[in-house]
């Protein structure tokens, strides 16, 4: 079995380490690398060539965002997962154009944590709930909690279908493909096909940009 490679950015010496100990107790993921700013992580990223890269925001010389910018645009095929706090919501919202595919909290449980890296190595995105409701609720609240349903805005939003808006709102819940397709009794093919839909008609290329988009239009 391959194992999955993780590069691991994060300036503070402990919680590196700790990420490091923690990740290393699962027999199919392999930590290849550490580095302590975002200019290492880059470098690091085009020598190892992981398949996760988890990126904190705040480092020196290079931020978290700038490092995501530079890997994803040098290496697409390279994962990132940003590791984030309550407090950085604004910075992490920096980086939703920056083509991270997931966004999660540093206290996430270690075993969430490995299968968030399991899902993003599958080529899902992971918002973890938290994240997905506190982004949710900051672009609401900045589009002035627009929420009438007979604003045309909501109308003609994208041009989504209204099946396409049920798998929209389950994405805004921060469900996964599999989860959606629970839910709405489909198979996780016909999810990522109305997921490519919904990205295409409104011009995103992430999760979390259509959660924006939906919210900054009071769709929800």
């Amino acid at each position: 079995m391959d194992k999955i490679s993780v590069l691991i950015a994060e300036d503070q010496d402990l919680i590196r380490k700790s990420l490091g100990i923690v990740l290393g107790m699962n027999p199919d993921i392999e930590v290849s690398g550490m580095a302590a700013n975002g200019r290492d992580a880059v470098e690091l990223a085009e020598s190892l060539l992981p398949d996760v890269v988890l990126m904190d925001i705040h480092m020196p010389v290079m931020d978290g965002v700038e490092a995501t910018r530079e890997i994803k645009a040098k290496l697409p095929e390279v994962k990132v997962i940003i590791l984030t706090t309550f407090q950085e919501m604004d910075i992490v919202t920096g980086a939703l154009n920056a083509g991270a595919e997931g966004y999660i909290l540093k206290a996430i449980d270690p075993a969430d944590l490995a299968g968030a890296i399991r899902l993003v190595r599958r080529g899902e995105t992971m918002i973890t709930q938290e994240v997905a409701r506190a982004l949710f609720a900051r672009s609401l609240s900045g589009s002035g909690g627009r929420t009438d349903e007979a604003s045309p805005a909501k109308e003609a939003f994208g041009g989504l279908t209204e099946r396409e808006l049920q798998v929209l709102r389950c994405i805004s819940d921060g469900l996964a493909n599999r989860q959606i397709a629970e839910r709405m009794y489909l198979s996780e093919g016909t999810v990522k096909n109305y997921i490519s839909s919904i990205y295409s008609k409104l011009n995103v290329q992430n999760r979390a940009s259509a959660m924006r988009r939906a919210a900054e239009e009071g769709l929800f």
